[in-house]
């Protein structure tokens, strides 16, 4: 759900235009009475004062009289100045939130919030691209820049991706709520959603706005149209270890399907041949950067060269994920026998307890024995999952954690093997399918991220981590399903798969983007033409 700070700050929005309004004309009656005043006293005290004065002191009383009124004057016209600059500023406030706010024709009307909606969707998922390709392209810098020459657009790159971050974390608190489906005001609920989505439009359009600042001091230290040829022999050297890592990936994946249970490997199914389609387009591009080299087109030359870095990660990424699955199947096997243990102790402990004590969990005594028989009857059996069979046997011990008073493990470490597997293979394809991907299963995996980042996350939060890691994948492959297979545009062998996995822009018709924000991406779109 939204924040309790977001929802009081929203509610508050309609009242504050009818408590400035209110401020001011209470200003503008109290100086308008402290402005009067005065001259009523003055006109009052006339008569007195004449009976009074006479001959030569009449003068002198006048001019007194007159000093008097004069110094009465000063606190209301301050008071009625004050009111009227609080007024202005509240009325010019308004105006300027309502600029913001605004079609793009410059009326008052509000962006419909279906639009809204999409725009802030379009922005997450652009500026989650560019933050992406600015750390692979930074990693690149990185390798052959001297000293801390990095070390600036580093922290630029810190700074959008924090942004970023937060971003995400209001689109998941935006869905929660919706989801919840708590709201009991409809128009305080559109209020509340308003707001959310404007404030993520900002972060994301202020971190786009700092990797574009940053950009071209970027391409001065990166100087790939100066240094072409030096980058080409570079990637030219990583070109060969991803080959010899896609091979040994497609051997790694043979014996994952002889070991393990066939939905073991599924995370990487596809991995090896989506690999090749990369290096295909690498091999293409570097072939024209070549060319270009030679022929001293040093722009065209480092637009092939930037596809065919891009191209490169990818099928690097796509082998190490094989590689990493297989270690954590290895590590998840090794830990289930302790899992199981645990389990079973927890089970025994909640046994153990007075019938009262115990009534509250006979559900999940229940559920874990079922895991727990499921279990054996599959490790018995030969080839199992055994990050499935630990993720089912921590999750059903979860429930009995601290029946017994803390004495039994909760399994968190347990837990955290198949929930890391998790986030890191829906990171793997969605880094890998980003052109298809949308902002949901980004945001979903922005959470799983953030559960599971520095720090000692409790075993709820690593479970609940380790769901939104498994929804991000799933919604991502929705996507990709959705968007279907990409033509090559002109953009060579190998261009649909480029485009499915953003490295190049508009159906292959666009080039491949760098680092920096949207703006830079825009200016940098065609490249093939």
């Amino acid at each position: 759900m939204t924040s309790p700070q977001s929802r009081s700050r929203s509610r508050r929005v309609p009242s504050h235009i009818a408590v400035r309004v209110a401020h001011a004309v209470l200003g503008g009656l109290v100086a308008m009475g402290w402005l009067l005043l005065p001259l009523a006293r003055a006109g009052a005290e006339v008569p007195a004062r004449a009976a009074r004065d006479t001959g030569a002191g009449a003068q002198p009383a006048a001019t007194a009289q007159d000093a008097t009124a004069t110094g009465d004057l000063v606190p209301p016209l301050v008071a009625a100045g004050a009111a009227g600059a609080v007024a202005a500023y509240g009325y010019g406030r308004r105006r300027r939130r309502a600029t913001t706010r605004t079609t793009p024709g410059g009326d008052s009307a509000l962006v419909p919030l279906p639009e809204l909606d999409l725009r802030a969707g379009r922005l997450l998922v652009e500026t989650d691209d560019c933050a992406r390709v600015a750390a692979e392209e930074l990693a690149l810098a990185t390798d052959r820049a001297a000293g801390d020459a990095v070390e600036p657009f580093v922290y630029d790159l810190r700074h959008a991706e924090a942004g970023l971050a937060a971003a995400f974390l209001l689109r998941q608190r935006l869905d929660e709520a919706e989801g919840s489906g708590t709201g009991a005001d409809p128009a305080e609920d559109e209020d509340d959603r308003r707001e959310v989505l404007e404030e993520i439009v900002a972060l994301c359009q202020d971190a786009g706005q700092r990797l574009d600042a940053a950009a071209p001091g970027f391409d001065q230290i990166r100087a790939l149209e100066r240094n072409a040829v030096a980058a080409l022999e570079s990637a030219e050297t990583r070109f060969r270890e991803a080959g010899a890592r896609t091979r040994a990936a497609e051997a790694t994946i043979a014996e994952l399907h002889d070991r393990y249970a066939p939905a073991a490997s599924l995370p990487v199914l596809g991995h090896a041949e989506q690999a090749k389609d990369r290096l295909l387009f690498t091999t293409s591009h570097l072939n024209q950067a070549r060319q270009y080299a030679d022929r001293g087109d040093g722009a065209k030359a480092a637009a092939h060269l930037r596809a065919a870095e891009g191209a490169l990660a990818q099928a690097l990424d796509l082998a190490d994920g094989v590689d990493r699955l297989a270690g954590e199947l290895a590590a998840a096997e090794a830990a289930l026998p302790g899992a199981i243990a645990e389990a079973k102790a927890a089970r025994d402990t909640v046994l153990a307890l007075p019938p009262e004590a115990r009534a509250g969990l006979v559900g999940a005594l229940g559920h874990t024995e079922s895991v727990l028989s499921a279990v054996g009857h599959e490790t018995a059996a030969g080839p199992h999952d055994p990050l499935d069979a630990l993720r089912r046997v921590t999750e059903a011990a979860a429930g009995l954690a601290g029946a017994g008073g803390g004495d039994v493990p909760d399994g968190r470490d347990h837990a955290l093997v198949p929930a890391r597997s998790a986030l890191a293979g829906a990171a793997c394809f969605v880094g890998t399918h980003r052109g298809a991907v949308g902002s949901e299963a980004r945001t979903r995996l922005a959470e799983a991220r953030r559960l599971l980042g520095p720090g000692s996350a409790p075993l709820s939060e690593v479970l609940r981590a380790d769901d939104l890691a498994r929804e991000a994948r799933r919604l991502a492959e929705r996507d990709v399903r959705a968007y279907g297979n990409p033509s090559g545009g002109r953009g060579g062998a190998g261009a649909g798969g480029a485009v499915l996995g953003g490295i190049l822009l508009g159906d292959g018709e666009g080039g491949p983007m760098s680092y920096g924000g949207p703006r830079t991406r825009g200016r940098r779109g065609a490249f093939f033409t």
